[in-house]
């Protein structure tokens, strides 16, 4: 069996994680601080703080800007749910837009024609791995005095072309970018999250915040050479990240250009192969954008049943996932307001699969899902649903 996906983790992650629990300090400590110290470098940011996870993240994020009850945060429907999720805990609404056609990032018409006098901010998301319009976006946040929130959570090593260099995302361009490193995406801590940022001011907050708003923290009492106490002065969170995790982070983020040059090599290879498979589109990667090809989505015509090309490539041994989620067809959000067309939104959730890409695949795995793709699509096809959509 081909998995959808497969972190790349060898023997020196398990020596970083073993000497991190022989040091006798695994909580949050100095090898969070060395992985925080190297993400900030690697993506060209001045500030970088560690936490649990991408939700988190996303929390911090929202708090720090001051988002809350009431205030509407403008953001795609199609993602993973943390972002409606990580909105609704401050006590705001998300307010979903439609994707651009033609892929799978907010579309930034929609997100103009969606600011009212309730907007507080808006959260978009390097979907996949392939980067937003950031340029674009930035325009219609800074005409409207909004801050500008990436969910970075799958593009850590993807690049953007703005002023005619190739950018990291996570620099940030807009006010905060919050990544991910759960095992499905391009470097992995088992769990947690990071968030950048320019702002100082931003960047302390959320190291209070992060570690229940503890005024001196434990690794500053156990360097103290005279007794210390702590207060509490806020409401504070539980969302730090451990020293093991860390420790397997430095690893994996001296891994990253090795694991990204082999996931776009892989992308190379379906792209050119999948020119002569009729029924299924690949990804359009913008000339502006490279994207590090966290998971490659490939957009079916409508008449293939994307659930019976999935079980056709899954008997052929090659995993799939289904398009990315709609978050508006949840039922944990059918309170939401819904004031905008999210059509092309619904018909990639349900006309496009997600193929294999990780680094630890062969050239011959990779003819292997070509393989499987092009047999399961003939099969796939449905007389009833192309007249459905000829009807339409």
């Amino acid at each position: 069996m081909i998995p959808i996906a497969k972190p790349f983790l060898g023997e020196e992650e398990a020596q970083a994680a073993h000497d991190a629990v022989l040091s006798g300090w695994v909580s949050q400590g100095p090898q969070v601080a060395a992985f925080e110290a190297e993400f900030a470098e690697d993506v060209g940011a001045p500030h970088a703080c560690a936490v649990s996870n991408c939700t988190t993240a996303l929390h911090l994020a929202c708090l720090g800007l001051g988002i809350g009850p009431g205030d509407e945060v403008i953001t795609v429907s199609h993602s993973f749910i943390a972002g409606a999720n990580a909105i609704r805990q401050c006590g705001a609404i998300p307010i979903f837009v439609d994707i651009e056609p033609g892929g799978f990032n907010i579309d930034l018409d929609a997100t103009a024609a969606a600011i009212t006098s309730k907007t507080r901010a808006i959260l978009c998301v390097h979907q996949i791995g392939m980067p937003c319009d950031l340029p674009g976006l930035l325009a219609i946040a800074q005409a409207h005095n909004l801050p500008l929130i990436e969910d970075a959570a799958c593009a850590i090593g993807s690049e953007i072309l703005i002023d005619d260099t190739w950018q990291a995302i996570g620099r940030p361009h807009g006010d905060v970018a919050c990544f991910s490193f759960h095992p499905r995406k391009v470097i992995t801590t088992g769990e947690g999250g990071m968030l950048t940022t320019r702002d100082a001011a931003l960047d302390a907050r959320f190291r209070l915040w992060r570690q229940h708003s503890m005024s001196v923290s434990d690794t500053a009492r156990h360097a103290a050479r005279e007794i210390v106490f702590e207060d509490y002065p806020e409401l504070g969170y539980n969302y730090r990240m451990t020293d093991i995790q860390a420790a397997v982070g430095r690893v994996q983020l001296k891994r990253l250009p090795e694991i990204v040059r082999r996931r776009r090599e892989i992308a190379a290879q379906l792209t050119e192969s999948l020119a002569d498979i009729h029924g299924a589109k690949p990804p359009v990667e913008p000339p502006w954008a490279r994207s590090n090809w966290q998971s490659y989505c490939v957009t079916l015509d409508p008449d293939i049943d994307q659930k019976r090309l999935m079980q056709a490539m899954l008997d052929r041994g090659v995993a799939t996932r289904r398009g990315i989620m709609c978050m508006h067809l949840e039922e944990s959000q059918a309170d939401l307001p819904m004031r905008h067309d999210l059509r092309r939104s619904t018909y990639a959730r349900d006309h496009s699969v997600l193929l294999p890409v990780h680094p630890l695949m062969t050239d011959a795995m990779v003819q292997t899902v070509v393989d499987a793709l092009r047999e399961a699509v003939p099969e796939a096809r449905s007389t009833v649903k192309f007249l459905q959509a000829m009807e339409a």
